[in-house]
């Protein structure tokens, strides 16, 4: 029998819930049984397993030292691509700067300061220039509109598979 979390309340059926971690919960009446439960989870086993296996894999951590790595990379890769798409573009960022951020791989401010994420460092070229050329066109469009997109397909008319790469 499959492992789960039981959460009992006044409901009146029984329900499972796929957690993101993959932990199975069943929310169940006080009234129903343990053998009523196992029986519910025996017969909805098929789309227990479908959506157990479309859950994303689990994201690893680096180390320090990767993220050293990473970060003593992006500063030496980096300023280069910038400078080269900078002129490919005519546009010029105030200033490039190298951070660990999780949530985003990079971010341009209204003063024209572009900053990027070294775990940029993981993906490989062409998902790294499309950072790039995104952050650079928030220099000419501040936002994500038609005209900005515009001046990204400009530069890289294939940009959306270079995205998808940073979705893996």
């Amino acid at each position: 029998m499959r492992e789960y979390r039981l959460i009992r309340s006044k409901r009146k059926t029984v329900a499972l819930q796929i957690l993101p971690s993959g932990e199975l919960v069943v929310r169940a009446p006080h009234r129903v049984s343990r053998a009523c439960i196992e029986r519910v989870i025996a017969e909805r086993e098929g789309w227990i397993a479908r959506h157990l296996e479309s859950l994303p894999p689990p994201r690893t951590v680096p180390s320090e030292e990767q993220l050293a790595r990473w970060r003593k990379d992006a500063a030496a890769y980096l300023p280069l691509r910038v400078a080269h798409y900078a002129t490919v573009m005519g546009v010029a960022p105030c200033a490039v700067k190298i951070n660990a951020a999780e949530k985003r791989f990079g971010s341009c401010s209204s003063k024209g300061n572009l900053n990027f994420s070294c775990r940029l460092m993981a993906y490989p070229p062409e998902a790294i220039d499309y950072v790039v050329v995104h952050e650079l066109a928030h220099l000419i469009h501040m936002n994500h509109s038609k005209a900005f997109y515009e001046v990204v397909a400009a530069v890289l008319p294939d940009y959306k598979a270079r995205a998808a790469l940073l979705k893996r």
